[in-house]
């Protein structure tokens, strides 16, 4: 790693920046669309959808490459693609969706589904992993970062690397996952190391990671806040000092995603003594998809050339239903044909047997020269009772001018749908260890969606009667998610519950004695 920060100061790219540096996205994509074709044309889910067909368009016109692949392959959400395909891959048959047979498969629930998924992962996705990690580590030549940061320990708070083996294949997280499977030269600044990482058991982990904290120089942290944050409060306590920097005075970057930084960012900075450089990350349990490629942007790069061809369908009424599930009608567009600051629901077509899934998110291009994108929220999860369309972006931006201006910290939150008479209240859960004035707190949430959501606005005057606030201490959310089996590593508390989440949500503040309902 030493190496590393020497290339990093002479501002060394790999092949495959510059790639994408100096080529169209459409050619980009086109070509790793085709790669991924030629490759699983021999496969089960190939031959039912006339991949060689889908091919042969690639020789004639602009598009026409694309209306075959959209007129052969159908679109998928996860329960459809796994019924149809992913479980004969997962009960152990050869060549489904990919080449070969499937050896491991990450556990992913997201924020609302109920029961896990089991997503494929290939030999090619972690190399797609690894490499994509590497451009990331690569852009921090446009920070002001010293070499000899590069020889310091990077910690990775992910998921047990002692993966399940279930008869043919493992299972586990992600993290775990990939963790596993690091290379060699880089096991020596990993850590906690192989021990602890093998660790089932997350409070054991984290005890673990707690007791050997002084001995670790460590100059990088990679995970989701919120457990992150859980991590340093432990080792502050534990050694009786004012921050983490007392313990690793060398911390300088913090490598995140999974969820928005913006709520935690003012409990997390409470931990240290002086800034830290922020990168944010989207990699999901389908991919690596886009990183934060310069400093001081909330943005993020999509990566176009690395086993991943994308399209998008706007997240509109035409294409979901109030349930944000697509419509089957539902329009689609290619990386050429989409709009900045437009929202879009997610495809991906990828090389762990993908194909035009529906993953979830919804992103705005922030620049679509650059391919740089947002995290707005989730097909799912967003509020809509009676039209003021409140996005999971305008939640997080809320609760961010709210933790500023009445200067608390708020932890975690999440945001139900009620009733109020014949009209509709909205119900918000706010997770926050500090004094807070209910009233006023309901007041300023209410007042900056206002501000932010024209559409909430307009609702506010009619339909959506009410909006109310109860206040929780932030280790309700942890118990909740606890006695959900989500625990730690890569599990995040659900910005909205609906449905079946939210009944399970009230009956579990019911048990608590909470009072809030």
């Amino acid at each position: 790693m030493a190496i590393l920060g020497t290339l990093l100061k002479k501002g060394i790219m790999l092949r495959e920046s510059l790639e994408q540096l100096y080529t169209s996205p459409l050619e980009l994509q086109k070509q790793e669309l085709r790669n991924l074709l030629i490759q699983c044309q021999t496969t089960k889910f190939g031959q039912t959808h006339s991949f060689d067909g889908i091919l042969t368009s690639f020789k004639s016109g602009k598009d026409d490459f694309y209306e075959s692949f959209a007129a052969n392959v159908p679109i998928h959400d996860y329960d459809k693609i796994y019924q149809n395909w992913w479980h004969m891959a997962k009960e152990g048959q050869g060549d489904v969706c990919w080449p070969g047979k499937i050896k491991y498969f990450a556990l992913s629930s997201g924020t609302s589904g109920a029961s896990s998924k089991y997503i494929p992962i290939t030999r090619d996705m972690v190399k797609s992993i690894r490499k994509t990690s590497m451009r990331q580590i690569l852009t921090m030549s446009k920070y002001d970062l010293p070499a000899s940061l590069f020889s310091k320990g990077i910690l990775m708070l992910g998921g047990s690397t002692d993966l399940k083996r279930s008869g043919h294949y493992f299972e586990g997280d992600l993290s775990g996952i990939t963790a596993a499977q690091i290379p060699f030269w880089f096991q020596h600044f990993y850590k906690p190391g192989k021990r602890i990482a093998k660790t089932k058991d997350w409070h054991d982990k984290l005890d673990e990671i707690v007791k050997k904290a002084p001995d670790w120089d460590i100059g990088i942290i990679v995970g989701v806040p919120a457990w992150l944050q859980i991590l340093m409060e432990q080792i502050i306590e534990k050694y009786k000092v004012k921050t983490i920097h007392d313990i690793w005075p060398n911390l300088q970057i913090f490598v995140h995603g999974g969820v928005s930084f913006e709520p935690y960012k003012r409990g997390f900075e409470k931990l240290l003594s002086r800034p830290l450089n922020y990168m944010e990350t989207y990699l999901a349990s389908e991919g690596f998809l886009a990183f934060q490629a310069y400093p001081n942007r909330r943005s993020m790069r999509l990566v176009l050339n690395n086993g991943i061809f994308y399209e998008f369908v706007p997240f509109t009424e035409s294409n979901f239903d109030e349930d944000g599930k697509i419509k089957e009608d539902a329009e689609t567009l290619k990386i050429d044909e989409v709009k900045e600051n437009k929202e879009y629901a997610l495809l991906i077509t990828t090389n762990a047997g993908a194909w035009r899934y529906m993953i979830g998110d919804v992103i705005k291009f922030v620049s679509v020269e650059e391919s740089e994108i947002m995290i707005t929220g989730r097909t799912k999860l967003f509020m809509s009772l009676c039209g003021e369309h409140l996005s999971l972006d305008n939640m997080n931006k809320a609760i961010e001018l709210v933790e500023e201006e009445m200067k608390i910290d708020i932890r975690e939150f999440t945001l139900l749908g009620d009733r109020s008479g014949s009209l509709f209240a909205h119900r918000w859960y706010i997770g926050t260890d500090d004094e807070v004035d209910k009233k006023l707190l309901c007041e300023r949430i209410d007042y900056h969606l206002m501000e932010l959501n024209d559409d909430y606005k307009v609702e506010r005057g009619s339909a959506l009667k009410e909006v109310k606030v109860s206040i929780l201490p932030t280790q309700i959310f942890y118990n909740w998610m606890e006695s959900q089996g989500k625990v730690g590593s890569q599990n995040k508390f659900p910005r909205v519950l609906k449905k079946e989440k939210a009944q399970l949500w009230r009956n579990f503040l019911d048990e608590q004695n909470t009072g809030t309902n």
